[in-house]
């Protein structure tokens, strides 16, 4: 009977998948034409909404500043998951008027940027440019801006709702950025347009598959964090810089900040150099903390749990394909192999 009705609401998902994705790009369209402003002061009565009857989204974030910033006291945290909370909101709002809003509206939100020089002198060298872009303000605005005044290359994993794989993927492309699978093709793309001194962007805050990173300190407490960065600074002679797009008071644009990475990033040590990506990010955040999404999950994995599997530490660039990723190719490859065994 448990398994019939896990069927039943497995099946029932996928009928509503198309549905949600239509909800959702219609919305996007609905939302392309209005202003930051506007979309902020929607963002603000819809982001207690969407706590309510998400509550989950609250709790982590809750936890996850509660373990970045012990000093704080409980109250100012509180109020710092709301913000944050509302930015994320915001965040999502805007992703219609950065992908199929008007190009020079969206240009002129950019308000101001700040060390271009660093993209600039790397590039009067002869050197690509990695930019750490992570998921603070609207990173879908720092996408547009580099894309429209650098080559620009990054990885793009096609989303659950495949109904809206073109309206972002026209999004993220339209002012000339180049996107690559999430495998070791997409890795090979990335180092040739190091090689050709253009730029690429990395999100430096998500967690890798298993093999794929190692653990290192992100606001004192270890974190599973990507190694892809190191092999990338090993094998090139790029320059490692953070990017954020800030959301500016009662979002009325947008400022591009780029800061020099930590020093840390270009150490040969993968472990060091993951400790120097999280330092990055640290400072990036500190610009503003309550643009960063805080409702991730960043310390999910520990490294008590990571020993218990032995193969963990096992190097992979990226899985080759990535249905490799989901518990599906999992279980494909498991039949392979009994059908293999049964066969000898």
């Amino acid at each position: 009977m448990e398994k019939t009705l896990k069927r039943f609401e497995k099946a029932m998902e996928q009928r509503l998948l198309p549905v949600k994705a239509n909800a959702v790009a219609w919305l996007w369209k609905r939302l392309s034409g209005l202003t930051t402003s506007q979309l902020w002061w929607m963002a603000r009565p819809l982001a207690r909404v969407v706590q309510l009857l998400n509550p989950r989204e609250r709790r982590v974030t809750r936890k996850n500043l509660g373990q970045a910033f012990p000093e704080l006291n409980k109250e100012t945290r509180a109020r710092l998951a709301t913000d944050s909370l509302t930015h994320s909101t915001a965040t999502m709002l805007e992703l219609g008027r950065v992908w199929l809003g008007d190009e020079d509206a969206v240009r002129e939100s950019i308000l101001e940027v700040h060390g271009r020089n660093l993209l600039d002198e790397a590039r009067a060298e002869g050197r690509g440019v990695i930019v750490l872009a992570p998921h603070f303000g609207n990173w879908e605005v720092l996408n547009f801006w580099l894309s429209s005044h650098f080559p620009f290359t990054a990885m793009y994993e096609p989303p659950k709702f495949t109904r809206l794989d073109p309206i972002i993927r026209h999004g993220r492309e339209r002012m000339g950025a180049s996107l690559v699978p999430t495998n070791s093709r997409g890795v090979a793309a990335l180092l040739k347009a190091l090689k050709r001194a253009e730029a690429i962007g990395i999100l430096p805050d998500q967690e890798p598959g298993r093999g794929s990173g190692v653990f290192a300190e992100f606001y004192r407490r270890p974190a599973y964090t990507a190694t892809l960065l190191p092999k990338l600074v090993a094998r090139t002679d790029a320059r490692v810089i953070t990017g954020v797009a800030q959301r500016l008071e009662s979002g009325h644009g947008f400022a591009i900040h780029f800061l020099a990475a930590d020093e840390g990033v270009y150490d040969e040590n993968e472990t060091i150099s993951a400790r120097g990506v999280n330092a990055s990010v640290e400072d990036a955040i500190a610009l503003a903390p309550a643009q960063y999404q805080w409702e991730y999950k960043r310390w999910r994995k520990s490294p008590e749990e990571m020993a218990k599997q032995p193969d963990w530490r096992e190097k992979r660039f990226y899985p080759r394909e990535v249905s490799w990723l989901s518990l599906k190719g999992w279980r494909r490859q498991l039949k392979q192999r009994r059908r293999n065994t049964s066969e000898d």
